[in-house]
């Protein structure tokens, strides 16, 4: 039986989630967006905002520290050091396409100078996991080697992101578009691209 005690409690939980959905939504359309424009999108008064989050930096921060999340949670799939370096690339290009709208979130947020160093800090597994798969992928000449892993590994960071937030998620092969512009930057012709895909179903479009 639900107490007077537990429904406010759970009504507290559930305003909170409805602030971060419709901060995430916002922030996406305006990195600087204000309180109050977050709480109007949430449905919300100022004084339900103002008691989850007492000022726009800790909401940010909020929003950055479920992006780590996020982010870690595909780092820590992306270990397929059993398949090429283009497999795993590909790979993990799906995985984060299945995470575009945080992506899309912490992309913004980059473009707000108070929060460069927590989106940052947001990315850093993910690039670590990057930079591992070109590392071996260059070692073994699977990807080009015209230039130094770092820069290659950011450049196909960088390709895939852009890819994720600027393409129409819902549009019938956005998703394999995103995966083939990142082997693109990473040597491969868009016949190999086609090719690597045809060969494993499980890239496919769902």
């Amino acid at each position: 039986m639900t107490t007077l005690a537990t429904r406010p409690r759970r009504d507290a939980a559930a305003n909170r989630e409805a602030l971060l959905e419709a901060a995430r939504r916002v922030v996406v359309r305006d990195p600087h967006a204000s309180m109050d424009t977050i709480a109007r999108e949430a449905g919300l008064s100022r004084r339900a905002m103002y008691g989850h989050f007492p000022d726009r930096d800790t909401l940010m921060r909020e929003l950055i520290r479920s992006g780590v999340e996020r982010f870690n949670v595909l780092a820590a799939e992306g270990t397929d050091d059993d398949v090429s370096a283009p497999l795993a690339i590909a790979r993990l290009a799906v995985r984060l396409w299945g995470e575009a709208a945080q992506v899309q979130v912490n992309a913004a947020l980059a473009l707000d100078d108070a929060h460069v160093a927590e989106t940052a800090a947001a990315l850093a597994p993910l690039r670590a996991r990057v930079l591992q798969i070109v590392t071996a992928g260059q070692r073994d000449q699977t990807l080009r080697t015209d230039m130094s892993a770092v820069q290659l590994a950011r450049l196909i960071e960088e390709t895939a992101r852009t890819a994720i937030t600027r393409l129409d998620a819902s549009a019938p092969g956005s998703r394999l578009a995103a995966v083939k512009a990142g082997l693109s930057i990473a040597g491969l012709s868009w016949r190999e691209s086609v090719a690597l895909i045809a060969a494993h179903p499980e890239l496919e479009e769902s």
